[in-house]
């Protein structure tokens, strides 16, 4: 089975050809088919953020280590029970169908308590979807509604995370938000929270064509950081209140400690994004939690989120976040466009199953 692997661990973004890590296509064997499994074949797989990080050795350095977990695509096969879905129906071959890449096993002291994210056996099917095939347990599954194409159901795993990121933010209609990275996580943030009744919406983006993308979709203000006064455009644009909720979806510990001074006091300041295992935020108790009484919290994974992103999916604006389509033979040059930032985010094509989306779903080719 061709799937898109780490080849070699190290930075992608190393100027040091000898020392960069190297993305390539190798062939896995694929999972048997257990009696409550699915077997999908991948229509497309979108590069996230995080893949990145796996070249850099972040959840282990033993390659090849194979990538992919925003996908979608159509079934191809079932197990002896027949893809029965509790409470959810029964899943049948040809479905198209988008999910979770993790399994909550449900039986778990964390699962039973309320904690998905937490599961014991969060691992056990967490396998590479940027392939030409992909087998998840039933429970992971769930079929996209027919007005939206495949190439924008991938996009179903990263709205997941948006919906996360709006329910860590607890937001009230009429809250002032701040987002801060317009990359796509940020982007559908945006569009997530200003249908939740944001206001002052605003994202915080160094790259003008992503801060132009975020004021088509929604955002009522756009700041670059690059040379500007943060905490002053905060000021102005709250009247001096500062943010109810400040959402940080960049990754980069350049910008997260001086979030925490756009946000109001009794504000929510959410960490959405992964970070460098290093790095340390300086943090004043006294002043943040004492007399702001800031609520600080991050995402680690999206339980409990992807029915609700999946009744989100035909109503967001999707487009410009599913134009860049690369081939599946074509993975190391995907991972290089979307290392150069030029699209906020990139596709790869793993099978040509476009003829499988009815003629009225949104983002059909």
């Amino acid at each position: 089975m061709k799937t898109v692997a780490v080849t070699k661990i190290g930075s992608l973004r190393d100027p040091d050809e000898a020392a960069r890590g190297r993305i390539g296509i190798v062939d896995l064997p694929a999972p048997e088919l257990g009696p409550e499994d699915v077997r999908i074949r991948v229509a497309y797989s979108a590069i996230c953020g995080s893949d990145p990080h796996l070249a850099e050795g972040f959840f282990g350095t033993d390659v090849p280590i194979g990538l992919g977990h925003e996908l979608s695509g159509v079934i191809e096969a079932l197990g002896a029970q027949g893809g029965v879905v509790a409470g959810r129906g029964r899943l049948k071959v040809g479905d198209r169908v988008a999910g979770n890449f993790l399994r909550f096993c449900g039986s778990c002291p964390p699962c039973v308590d309320g904690r998905q994210q937490f599961c014991e056996r969060i691992g056990d099917y967490n396998r590479p979807g940027m392939a030409e095939t992909v087998t998840w347990h039933e429970s992971q599954v769930h079929v996209l509604p027919e007005t939206v194409s495949l190439r924008h159901g991938c996009i179903l795993e990263p709205t997941s995370v948006a919906v996360r990121i709006a329910d860590k933010a607890n937001i009230r209609v009429g809250d002032r938000v701040v987002i801060c990275g317009g990359g796509p996580i940020g982007q559908l943030a945006l569009q997530v929270l200003k249908r939740a009744g944001a206001t002052s919406l605003t994202l915080i983006e160094p790259i003008a064509e992503r801060r132009d993308m975020a004021l088509r979709h929604g955002a009522e203000h756009v700041i670059d950081p690059v040379g500007g006064d943060l905490k002053a455009e905060a000021d102005r644009i709250t009247g001096g209140a500062g943010f109810d909720a400040v959402i940080d979806a960049s990754g980069s510990p350049r910008a997260v400690a001086g979030l925490l001074d756009l946000a109001a006091r009794g504000g929510t300041v959410v960490y959405g994004a992964m970070y460098p295992e290093t790095y340390e935020m300086p943090l004043n108790l006294s002043d943040r939690l004492y007399l702001q009484e800031l609520t600080i919290t991050g995402v680690f994974v999206s339980p409990y989120a992807f029915p609700r992103a999946l009744q989100l999916l035909p109503h967001l604006e999707l487009d410009e976040l599913t134009e860049a389509v690369f081939d599946l033979d074509d993975a190391a040059e995907a991972f290089r466009v979307h290392i150069s930032g030029r699209y906020a985010k990139v596709l790869i094509r793993c099978n040509d199953l476009d003829a499988h989306d009815p003629p009225n779903a949104a983002g059909a080719s």
